[in-house]
């Protein structure tokens, strides 16, 4: 069933005739298929003289889906506070203890996470009251597996942050997690054996599990305060972002 088709079935349906019971209860009466026909013939002639009602019953409609997944998400961030916010097996930059935490999912093979990291350092350079939280979930493809493993391999030798940003900031091949490693001076060898410890699986494991409750399916997404922000963000707008979740903390305490 089309889109077109569907609004003339859900119109329809609005439109048959209801009789009330002795008890003041609405049912439906029996409804023949000519009078059926005859329902979705007059629907389907008014729409096609007046399509723009169309267009704003799918409008009003995905308005109803954004709601409806936005209120899952914002219950999914309430049970799900801690892990989101305060595992300790996810890497923090900026002020750890912050009054605003954002929570970033990302792909080192992402685009748009490459596009956004400047603006979320951006962010912890301007405001530091702000905490981030580093959300590994590697879902573009095994080589996006790979760098997510060798960065939280990283973090075991202090650095998860300059380690992450060189990721960021160019390729995230096997040559390149190789060059990065010998420029922070660390050890390739220990990186190498570290990103096969099943505790690393067991990170990506459970970001990919926390993404899927709270609805994530893309790359780059952000919580912020209580919002759940998919997709990229540029400067002004996050940071509009962190002042109304910070002025609604405020509210409360």
């Amino acid at each position: 069933m089309n889109k077109f088709q569907t609004v003339i079935a859900v119109t329809a349906m609005a439109l048959l005739p209801v009789t009330a019971s002795a008890q003041g209860e609405s049912l439906m009466s029996p409804v023949t298929p000519e009078q059926r026909k005859m329902f979705e013939g007059v629907i389907k002639d008014y729409l096609l003289k007046n399509p723009v009602i169309i267009r704003e019953a799918l409008q009003a409609l995905q308005v109803q889906e954004e709601d409806a997944k936005q209120a899952r998400a914002s219950t999914a961030l309430k049970t799900h506070k801690d892990q989101l916010f305060y595992d300790k097996t996810s890497p923090v930059a900026g002020n750890p203890k912050g009054d605003i935490t954002i929570v970033e999912f990302f792909d080192y093979n992402c685009g748009y996470c490459k596009r956004t990291a400047p603006t979320l350092k951006a962010v912890m350079k301007q405001d530091p009251n702000v905490r981030v939280v580093y959300k590994e979930f590697a879902i573009l493809g095994p080589q996006s597996i790979i760098a997510a493993k060798a960065a939280l391999a990283a973090q075991k030798q202090g650095k998860y942050k300059e380690f992450h940003e060189g990721l960021m900031m160019g390729k995230s091949d096997e040559n390149s997690i190789s060059a990065l490693t010998n420029l922070l001076g660390m050890d390739y060898k220990k990186l190498r054996k570290d990103m096969t410890d099943p505790e690393i699986q067991q990170v990506l494991q459970k970001n990919y599990q926390l993404a899927i409750t709270l609805g994530i399916n893309g790359t780059p997404a952000f919580v912020i305060g209580e919002r759940l922000v998919p997709g990229a963000v540029g400067l002004t707008a996050l940071t509009q972002i962190i002042k109304e979740e910070r002025a609604k903390l405020k509210s409360k305490n």
